[in-house]
Order: structure tokens, then sequence, then C-alpha cells
């Protein structure tokens, strides 16, 4: 890595972490110091800092050790990386039955992140792959995310004074209101559609995944052109309700 581009402060970060996991409530500031060569006043302000974003905490005897946020996103990574090898293992199956693409995404404010896909040979092919972002009032993954949230969090993400939103089609939603009208019908009935919404001639159905709360975390979809769905949209909905049940906690 060119030295340039380097962060000394999140370097000598990390190597206090590192100390502290393999000596949690046994070493103090002046430990700290001493073992990783950084002065006191420079290790004062490391440590607090660290411990203000809830990564440490300190005991009574002024040791440290790792604090529940670091805890918190450790566990995300980890739960993360299973929910992509699941939806690989699970997809895959899906895919060869249904002969269609499934993705994976995550809500990422008003978009869709897309995390992963499960790509059938099929003559045309959406892009969609991991990374990608689109529109969530425009997506079924992304209707199927936002219904979990409430009035509150969608007028945060979606202002009356910004209709009409972007459209990715003709079909697209353009108003808060006819998006909550959607939304009310995907919590009734536990998924979602997209109908041309996204890209012309493609149809989508998607699932929540769910949390040990119950809370969305992720959706599951499955993408079709309109021969297809007009085939395959029953067995559509019921795979993709299915994989978001077997990849939810």
């Amino acid at each position: 890595m060119d030295d340039k581009y380097r962060v000394p402060a999140i370097e000598r970060a990390h190597l206090i972490l590192k100390e502290i996991s393999l000596q949690p409530s046994q070493l103090k500031l002046i430990d700290l110091s001493r073992s990783l060569g950084i002065n006191k006043s420079s290790m004062y302000s490391l440590l607090l800092t660290l411990e203000n974003l809830g990564w440490i905490e300190k005991d009574t005897g002024e040791t440290y050790r790792l604090g529940r946020e670091l805890s918190r996103l450790g566990h995300a990574a980890v739960q993360h990386r299973d929910l992509n090898e699941s939806f690989h293992k699970e997809a895959s199956l899906i895919k060869l039955k249904l002969g269609e693409s499934l993705q994976l995404a995550r809500l990422d404010g008003n978009e869709v992140l897309y995390l992963a896909k499960e790509e059938a040979l099929t003559p045309v092919r959406l892009a969609s792959g991991p990374g990608m972002r689109l529109p969530a009032h425009a997506t079924a993954l992304g209707k199927v995310m936002l219904a979990d949230l409430g009035d509150e969090e969608l007028d945060r993400f979606y202002r009356v004074d910004q209709e009409p939103f972007s459209q990715l089609t003709t079909h697209s939603i353009v108003s808060l209101k006819e998006l909550k009208k959607d939304l009310e019908q995907i919590r009734q009935q536990g998924f979602a559609l997209d109908l041309e919404e996204a890209v012309i001639g493609f149809n989508c159905a998607a699932a929540p995944i769910r949390n040990s709360h119950g809370r969305v975390i992720a959706a599951v979809s499955c993408s079709m052109m309109l021969p297809q769905w007009q085939q395959k949209k029953q067995i559509c909905i019921e795979e993709v309700c299915k994989l978001a049940h077997q990849l939810s906690e």
C-alpha cells in the first residue's frame, strides 16, 4: 500500500484493539502505552475515542475489554457472510427448478443494494450483479423491504416535494401516496411484485428475509420476461417466499 494513503491513527487503533482482544480486562492505559510504544497522551485520546464509539469498554479496575459495538459489527459481518453463503446454496437449487435468475439485496437508505445473484442461462439477462444500486420504490426487492418501515421512516426517505419520484420505466411509482398504498398491500400478502416497474418486458417477485426479532434485514427476488411470467408467476412467488423463509433466522 502506498504510504501516502495510510492513516496512522487507524493503524494505532487497530493495534490497540488487537492487544485488548488478546488480554481482555488485563491492560491499563500505561500497559498499552508501553507495549505498543505510543505515548500516554496519544494513547489517552485513542482510548477515549474508542470508548466513546463503543468499540472498547473500561472496567472498574481501569483495564479495558472489547465493547458491544465492536461485537455488533462483528456479528453483522458474520451474518452477512453466512447469508450470502446460504443464499447461493439454496438459490442454486431454485434456479434449476425455475430456470430463472434470483437476487439477494438489502436496503441502503432509499436504494436497493444488490449483494448476490444466482444467474440462470436465459436469452436475456438483467444487469443486477453485486454492488449495483436501484431506487427502492421502483423494484420488488425495494418495496418488500420498505414495507417493514413505519410512516415516519418512509417520510424521511420520500418527501411530497420531491415528487414525481425518479422513474426507471413508465410503470414506476411516482408519488408517496401511491407507494404507501402499494406497501400496505405488500404487508398483507407478504411479498412484492414489480410489474415492468424496473425494466420494460420483465416482471419480478420478492420476499423479505427477517432476523430473529422479526425485522427485515434483506430480501430475495426472481425476475423473468413477460412470456415466462405468464407461465411461472405462481410458482415463482411460492419459491421466492419459501427461499426467504429458509434464509430468515
